[in-house]
């Protein structure tokens, strides 16, 4: 029970927090973030909002005035995102983006090697990836609630594995890679329409920064 008033208290933060902030930029945003952001919390959004990316992205949350000094920097990357991958969908988040391609973008149905769609489009990430060395990016694979969850789970896994492998190939160091695949588990849209398991068909980016950019940042809030 006590571990569960503080989930509650840490969503309802968050929640006043997100609706408060509506006059902030992004940038400002990350920075407040982190006055009530961390690891669980980030969970606890995750779990909530069926959210995994969102979830992550805030656990990883610095905050103050070094997370928008953070933030600044992925309003950039962000940007250039947009306008390189339009078949993309780009969402910045507190000190973080979110980018999201539906599985069919990359994907035959039901498969888990990449078609040649998925290459140009992936090409024109890693243009922007290595630009902006001083990131991490995890990389998430979920898939609809059609067929077993332990096969979805699987699907999803090969799928995460497919993308690291081909991003690690074509000059994004393995280091700043990670993968995680959801299988069914976090439906973001309806699974009872087909457009909803569509658009649950899908392989998110979670781009943050790593310790060199916090570091930089930290002494750029300092100055």
């Amino acid at each position: 029970m006590k571990n569960f008033r503080k989930s509650m208290i840490m969503v309802a933060c968050a929640a006043l927090l997100f609706s408060g902030c509506s006059s902030l930029n992004k940038t400002q945003k990350g920075g407040a973030i982190g006055a009530v952001a961390g690891g669980a919390m980030g969970a606890v959004i995750g779990k909530v909002t069926g959210n995994t990316a969102l979830g992550a992205i805030v656990g990883a949350t610095v905050g103050g005035a070094t997370g928008a000094v953070i933030g600044h920097k992925m309003d950039k990357q962000a940007e250039d995102i947009k306008k390189s991958v339009p078949d993309a969908k780009v969402e910045r988040v507190g000190e973080g983006i979110v980018v999201e391609f539906s599985s069919n973008v990359l994907f035959g149905f039901d498969k888990s090697s990449l078609s040649t769609e998925a290459k140009v489009n992936l090409n024109k990430l890693v243009t922007i990836l290595n630009s902006y060395s001083e990131t991490d990016i995890e990389i998430q694979g979920h898939t609809d609630s059609k067929g077993s969850e332990s096969y979805n789970q699987k699907l999803s896994e090969r799928r995460a594995t497919a993308v690291s492998d081909y991003l690690s190939a074509n000059g994004i160091k393995s280091g700043r890679l990670k993968i995680k695949g959801f299988g069914e588990s976090v439906p973001k849209y309806d699974n009872n329409t087909s457009n909803g398991q569509s658009q649950n068909r899908r392989v998110e980016f979670l781009i943050s920064a790593n310790e060199k950019m916090k570091a930089e940042a930290q002494n750029e809030a300092g100055k």
